[in-house]
């Protein structure tokens, strides 16, 4: 099965930090924002914008190649 990646959420500034009942947030730390793939056990790990990372954090490469395939995550590094 081939497969994209979804769009990732992006952070939003409010006037009103009051969260509606169900919602939760997360504070944005320094690092890389990026969205991991495994699929057929080819591992992708791409910014936001699309730019290949998997070269500059090898480690993930060997962590992630142990998640199922038709894994997305979508988060902060």
């Amino acid at each position: 099965m081939t497969w994209t990646l979804p769009e990732p959420m992006l952070a939003a500034p409010v006037s009103d930090p009051t969260l509606p009942p169900g919602w939760a947030t997360e504070p944005k730390w320094d690092g890389f924002r990026a969205r991991l793939s495994v699929d057929a056990g080819r591992v992708v790990l791409r910014s936001r914008r699309g730019t290949e990372m998997l070269p500059a954090f090898p480690e993930i490469e060997a962590g992630a190649a142990q998640l199922p395939d038709a894994t997305a995550l979508d988060g902060v590094m």
